[in-house]
């Protein structure tokens, strides 16, 4: 029978990139409740028709990205591209509205999307999401930003630029896609790529960030909507802008900056970096103001942004994996029980290691316990059985000395000082 193989783009994560997801979840965890934020866990799977309305069916993730299937009852159905249309539908359906204020939502988890795989990048992909739902204010905004950068530097993140830019909202947008409109008609359309050319009469917006340099090149004098906000917009993002001045965090502002789905008004931010190829982009979001009446529920504001931890796991910094306290090494069959509950002691006394499920020779066990990295080993022969007794060898200095087995102070006084006394 052939062995089976993994489909593209859906990758088996093993230490040691499961292990720097894990620090990634583990820093934002304690980052975001330290904001206030609770854990929200919602399905892989939804509606199709949710995210078509909250994306926006023009979009390229609508257009082309989405994994969608009917089921039994010919009903579509989509594997989540990204996690806020799920988070606010959520929010909705429990009513949480009624009983606070404002929510703080995380997520965290794999989402998907039908995208040529590379580095940084693939159809399965994880994200960390903040969702802050039901504040106006521009200081929810600052926070927002604030939190984000927080949580790379507690990740040991820090070569990493953060893009600023508004959006304006249905008072200002509509004059300013009608400049854009004007502005586009007087451009060689031929030259456009066959993305732009289809958003021209969707979502004219998204030619501004553009990656593709013939499209840079013709958009490079576009109008700004700077040029076009109100001035509630403009008093909010000069608020923003204050605020994460005051508290410390840099910020670059960026007029082109619009980012990928309908939903987003107003504030507007992206976290880049160079250091991961291509796609420099490695967390992003914004204001969402009217998602949630969109979605069936009262008129409540929000604002949030998704990281993607592939894209964060290659910032990280290099570190050392760490390194068990022990290794059980058995070299008489009559012996396994005892390795195996001292195993256990060990672990529950706050040590962490391995134990052989077979007796094998010295030689056989050390090199093992030498591949494992571990600092003890604790030998157990015939005569340490007869004696009650277990031999503890350092891994590094190859010092070993017999210590009872019964009771373990003494073994796991020596263990914590990682060396003998004399």
């Amino acid at each position: 029978m052939d062995a089976f193989s993994g489909i593209k783009g859906f990758m088996d994560l093993f230490p040691p990139d499961s292990t720097a997801f894990t620090r990634l979840e583990e820093a934002a965890r304690r980052i975001f409740a330290s904001y206030g934020y609770d854990e929200l866990r919602t399905p892989l799977v939804e509606y199709t028709d949710l995210f078509t309305r909250s994306i926006g069916a023009e979009t390229d993730v609508v257009q082309k990205e989405m994994f969608t299937f009917p089921d039994r009852r010919s009903r579509l159905m989509t594997l989540r591209p990204e996690a806020t249309a799920g988070v606010v539908r959520a929010y909705v359906e429990s009513k949480r509205y009624t009983r606070e204020a404002v929510s703080r939502l995380f997520t965290t988890g794999p989402m998907f999307r039908y995208e040529r795989p590379q580095k940084g990048r693939s159809r399965q992909f994880h994200q960390l999401n903040c969702e802050c739902l039901g504040s106006h204010e521009p200081y929810a905004d600052a926070e927002m930003i604030g939190m984000l950068v927080h949580f790379l530097g507690a990740a040991g993140i820090t070569d990493f630029d953060v893009l600023l830019n508004s959006l304006g909202c249905g008072t200002c947008r509509p004059g300013y896609k009608s400049a854009l409109a004007e502005f586009f008609r007087g451009l060689d359309l031929a030259a456009l790529c066959e993305d732009c050319r289809r958003r021209l009469h969707t979502n004219p917006l998204r030619l501004l960030d553009c990656k593709v340099p013939g499209c840079r090149a013709l958009t490079e004098n576009a109008p700004l909507l700077d040029d076009f906000a109100c001035a509630e917009c403009a008093g909010h993002f000069s608020t923003v802008r204050r605020l994460l001045d005051a508290a410390g965090v840099c910020y670059i502002l960026s007029p082109r900056l619009v980012r990928g789905l309908d939903y987003y008004v107003r504030t507007t931010f992206e976290v880049v970096s160079g250091n991961i190829g291509s796609q420099s982009a490695v967390a992003g979001g914004g204001r969402y103001d009217g998602l949630v009446a969109q979605l069936g529920g009262p008129d409540v504001p929000g604002i949030g942004f998704a990281c993607g931890m592939e894209r964060l796991a290659l910032l990280l910094p290099e570190r050392e994996a760490t390194a068990p306290d022990f290794y059980v090494a058995v070299l008489d069959e009559a012996a396994l029980d005892t390795g195996f509950l001292l195993a256990q002691q060990l672990r529950r006394a706050g040590f962490s290691g391995e134990t052989a499920y077979a007796a094998r020779s010295a030689k056989s066990h050390l090199r093992q316990a030498a591949k494992n990295h571990a600092a003890w080993a604790c030998i157990l022969g015939s005569n340490e059985l007869a004696q009650n007794s277990v031999l503890l060898k350092n891994m590094v200095s190859g010092e070993q000395r017999s210590l009872p087995l019964a009771p373990l102070a003494d073994l796991e006084r020596a263990m914590q000082k990682g060396s003998y006394e004399h």
